[in-house]
């Protein structure tokens, strides 16, 4: 009389169960994956932006360090780094320090005003064209600001991958130069102070 009680449904799952259950967990496991692709791509570029952001202050910090200010020894005035080629590691004096950049500095490699970097962000050289170690390619401005021209520059650092320049070349219809993943370009002010 217990074992009558106690009767179970020993039936199981049916077919139809199985095959929903079965589509159900498929269409999660397809949402993760997915999930999983698209986080592994955007590590990707946040770590592209990182590192060419780190090599734009690297060189945002060498620019702010050469000499802009005024001579309080003799008869205060202004006092301009002009002769060092930041272009080149370490730095020559055969160069134009801060004197203004032409304007497509920041478009083109002009002489003085780049550099060539490797994936780590070492220096590899400069010229015509990119040395085959080269993955990135630093550009930099100076500009004196309208309102304040002699005593107040535009610094700018652009730093941008190599394969992204090849890539901008092949579309140059466009006037206007397009941010593509892993550029980074930092502005600061400098203003002249006394020394």
């Amino acid at each position: 009389m217990a074992l009558a009680r106690f009767r179970s449904n020993n039936s199981g799952f049916s077919l139809m169960e199985v095959v929903v259950s079965m589509g159900l967990l498929s269409a999660v496991s397809l949402g993760v994956a997915q999930l999983f692709a698209v986080s592994s791509k955007a590590n990707l570029v946040a770590r592209g932006y990182t590192s060419t952001t780190a090599m734009a202050e690297q060189k945002m910090e060498q620019l702010r360090s050469l000499t802009w200010g005024f001579d309080l020894l003799e008869q205060g005035l202004p006092l301009s780094d002009t002769t060092s080629n930041l272009s080149y590691t370490p730095p020559q004096q055969n160069g134009s320090g801060l004197n203004p950049s032409p304007t497509n500095a920041l478009d083109q490699n002009v002489s003085g005003y780049f550099d060539y970097l490797d994936a780590t962000g070492g220096y590899v050289g400069t010229g015509t064209t990119a040395p085959t170690t080269a993955v990135y390619v630093r550009r930099w401005s100076i500009q004196p600001l309208p309102t304040n021209p002699n005593n107040t520059i535009i610094l700018q650092v652009l730093v941008t991958p190599v394969v992204n320049e090849r890539a901008r070349q092949a579309e140059s219809s466009s006037p206007a130069r397009t941010r593509l993943p892993g550029d980074s370009l930092l502005t600061t002010v400098k203003t002249r102070k006394a020394s």
